[in-house]
């Protein structure tokens, strides 16, 4: 007995999202039933190990399988699982939700990839956001889903034709499992639309895309009788019955436990695709195994693009765990460190129990150590990449490059070799970035500190009136546009004994000990002289300065950093930068106010000229208004905000119309 249909209409985004797939500029249709099966594979994974957990579970395990029920007169293709299912609950959340963050800028990237005629960017980005469910609209005009989770009475019914609505009706009779059924479109195979009714093509594609799903797949093959049967069992025109047999499509071999010589690159590929619902190649590869004390298989793989949901709250681990074969969990974050939650791929352990619970993971022994070695696996690919493929080591750190600096605060054991595998943007090259194993190798004779200096985006930090110096004298400057950036060079003070230095912190002096030493001893000692003098001379602008801008700095000092800007603000040593203020602010978390120090440049006519006039006068009170005016442009300088920007506004356009 079927209960009352009812009508639901996708979220709006959901329906664009959904209308985009639809028709998706993607020529190799064939990935539906991959997908499909490997949803189907899923829940026969779940079903095994929550029959191990609950012996009371009332769901039947005798024959555990994936069904393919090609109908070529109805024009319908089944796939058919004997699962864990899905309550009507889960098929609202999991089917009639398309996705559930990012959604819009999805949309947004899909929709302009389609606009482009970009079929492989639209095709990644269905791959890396999951949607691989509504790859079937391509190949159907309608899907029917119908499910019952193991344990419960009532199934679920789910239609939909992909048109921004779908339909939901209880069942009474629903069997185990869940069976999805395409009403596929006719076939046309100028736009890659194939016969997916035919037995030949099903076992095509089961064989490439899906051969080492450890579940048979298995479909109804039918076949010409070879001659009547004894009680004339013949067809109107006199031929044999046909025979209808049941072959078992996939070999189910488990790829992880096969060597590593005896698997094609195609085969990884396919697998990575499975395990992943990416429709792309990965990037790396690496298959490890263990044996002695404790033993576990491995075949991991680095992507080849970041997922849309990596730095959002909740990312999951693409790792999935094993034990002797049988599936236990597919996001084991204990495997692997949070920085490197972008890997998938499989670990199959010998020796954990199967009950083994993700709280019991945390503490295990054996899972701490294949942690530790899986790690280093890792790292040690990344690492040969570098040294075997520049290309792809780029395309690898521009995509995970923010994730792996995640590691240099939480992952003390690798901190060097994450700090030798990084690499960031510099002066040096205006588009190669550099490792800083090559800043040092290029560093100043004389030159004791690894400079950087951190910020929102590089052409702002390029322009930014801390590094003229260092530009003028040849130095060069790592500049760290990251988020993370911020936080971890508070940490680590040094790479390989040499001191990294932030040039918007602390005095700089280019040309003492730290500069350059081609000067005779009489010139430094003539030059110091010079500066000693020079600061008796602004001695009384900076004690009047510091006491005009008393409320927004600390102090007010001569700079030799500065060569064309009039001023800017630095902090002391041990100062949080403005930037990394301004997240912890964003994330709700009250600091007290941080006062910094005004640099002002002594050759800068505005400088020069304000000195002279303070001079000449000390009470003009256009002076203070000066003052507030160079100290605004210093912060505005460093992309900084002001306290009052109307205030700002009108002073300089009262100074503008003055001047003219």
């Amino acid at each position: 007995m079927s209960g009352k249909v009812e009508t639901h209409e996708f979220q709006a985004e959901s329906r664009q999202l959904l209308e985009l797939v639809v028709h998706s500029i993607y020529s190799n249709k064939d990935v539906f039933l991959r997908e499909l099966i490997s949803n189907a594979s899923d829940a026969l994974d779940k079903l095994r190990l929550e029959s191990l957990r609950d012996s009371d579970l009332e769901a039947d395990t005798s024959d555990l399988h994936i069904a393919l029920e090609a109908d070529p007169e109805a024009r319908t293709l089944t796939v058919r699982d004997n699962g864990i299912g899905m309550s009507r609950e889960e098929v609202m959340s999991l089917i009639g939700t398309i996705a559930k963050s990012g959604t819009a800028e999805f949309a947004r990237k899909l929709k302009e990839a389609n606009e482009s005629q970009d079929a492989a960017a639209s095709a990644d980005l269905i791959g890396s956001f999951g949607v691989g469910f509504y790859s079937t609209f391509m190949v159907a005009d309608k899907v029917t889903l119908v499910t019952r989770r193991a344990g419960e009475r009532e199934g679920t019914r789910w239609e939909s034709a992909g048109e921004g609505t779908y339909e939901l009706t209880a069942l009474d009779d629903a069997p185990q499992g869940t069976s999805v059924t395409l009403h596929l479109q006719p076939e046309d195979a100028e736009n890659h639309l194939f016969d997916y009714t035919d037995t030949g093509r099903l076992r095509q594609i089961v064989r490439k895309h899906s051969d080492f799903i450890p579940w048979p797949v298995r479909t109804t093959v039918e076949r010409p009788g070879e001659s009547a049967s004894e009680d004339g069992g013949e067809g109107e025109d006199g031929t044999a019955e046909p025979e209808r047999t049941v072959e078992t499509l996939n070999s189910m071999k488990a790829l992880w436990a096969r060597p590593a010589d005896d698997i094609s690159e195609d085969e990884y590929k396919e697998f990575y695709k499975h395990v992943s619902h990416d429709w792309t190649d990965p990037l790396e590869t690496v298959h490890t195994r263990a044996e002695g004390t404790f033993e576990y298989q491995a075949v991991l793989f680095i992507p080849s693009h970041a997922p849309l949901d990596l730095y959002q709250k909740g990312s999951r681990s693409g790792v999935h765990l094993y034990v002797r074969r049988v599936f236990i969990m597919d996001d084991c974050a204990s495997l692997l460190p949070d920085y490197l939650r972008f890997v998938k791929g499989v670990v199959d352990a010998q020796d954990l129990s199967l009950n083994v619970s993700r709280e019991a993971l945390q503490q295990d022994r054996q899972i701490q150590l294949m942690h530790r070695r899986l790690v280093k696996k890792i790292l040690s690919a990344v690492k040969s990449l570098r040294g075997k493929d520049a290309e792809r080591y780029r395309t690898f750190w521009r995509e995970f490059g923010p994730a792996m600096k995640e590691g240099l605060l939480s992952d003390f054991d690798n901190r060097e070799t994450l700090l030798d595998l990084a690499s960031f943007p510099s002066t040096h090259d205006p588009k190669e970035q550099t490792g800083l194993r090559d800043y040092v190798s290029r560093m100043k004779e004389g030159q004791e500190h690894i400079y950087f200096l951190t910020g929102e985006s590089r052409t702002r930090l390029e322009n930014s009136p801390h590094i003229e110096a260092f530009q003028a004298k040849g130095y060069e400057v790592l500049l760290l546009t990251d988020p993370v950036d911020e936080v971890w060079v508070e940490q680590i003070r040094e790479f390989d004994g040499t001191p990294l230095q932030s040039i918007a912190k602390g005095q700089v002096d280019l040309d003492g000990t730290d500069g350059s030493k081609d000067g005779e001893d009489g010139e430094n000692a003539a030059k110091s002289a010079e500066e000693q003098q020079r600061e008796t001379d602004f001695a009384p602008l900076l004690g009047w300065l510091g006491t005009a801008l008393g409320e927004d700095v600390k102090s007010v000092r001569l700079s030799s950093r500065l060569t064309t800007s009039p001023a800017c603000v630095v902090g002391d040593a041990h100062d949080i930068t403005p930037n990394l203020e301004k997240m912890y602010r964003a994330m709700g978390q009250e600091l007290p106010p941080i006062k910094r120090i005004l640099e002002i440049n002594p050759g800068h006519p505005l400088v020069t000229g304000l000195k002279d006039a303070h001079a000449a006068n000390a009470e003009d009170p256009a002076l203070d208004e000066t003052a507030e005016l160079l100290y605004g442009m210093a912060l505005l300088a460093e992309g900084g905000e002001l306290a009052d920007p109307a205030r700002f506004t009108r002073l300089l356009a009262n100074r503008l119309a003055a001047g003219l």
